[in-house]
């Protein structure tokens, strides 16, 4: 396997549980996280939902890059990820289930192209093909069954 391209982020303690990311990019913003209680104070996204923005966020771009190169109109994209946390057998805790659900605002949900790309973007999201190896992810796209 070829590494394409290669980053490192800094993540630091500010106080407790709460931390604050930086990432590699001076452009970028800083990102604190922090944990619920009773562990935090839950006064940010915890690493789980992190997880949940970057696994909808990387379909939803995803599918927008494959619409746009088969220049299919979108409406304004809106997705929902719902996320389920389990404990194991051991009392730890996972992530365990991933559901997607990406309203792309399409009116014709039979349009070749549309269908094209239903059948090609989830291929194309980094982080969802990674993250399944470990987690199942289920997809829905609104307005969009073969």
């Amino acid at each position: 396997m070829t590494v394409v391209t290669e980053f490192a982020i800094t993540v630091d303690q500010i106080d407790g549980f709460e931390f604050r990311v930086r990432f590699d990019k001076p452009n970028h913003a800083d990102l604190n996280l922090d944990e619920p209680p009773p562990l935090g104070k839950d006064t940010a996204p915890n690493a789980a939902r992190i997880l949940a923005a970057a696994i909808g966020n990387c379909l939803s771009a995803s599918l927008l890059f494959c619409a746009r190169r088969g220049k299919l109109e979108l409406g304004t994209i809106h997705t929902r990820v719902a996320t389920q946390i389990s404990r194991t057998e051991t009392g730890r805790l996972r992530v365990t289930n991933v559901d997607v659900e990406i309203d792309p605002g399409i009116t014709d949900a039979h349009d070749q192209k549309a269908l094209r790309c239903l059948e090609l973007f989830e291929d194309f999201c980094t982080v969802t093909q990674s993250v399944r190896q470990g987690i199942p992810v289920h997809v829905a796209v609104k307005g969009l069954q073969p």
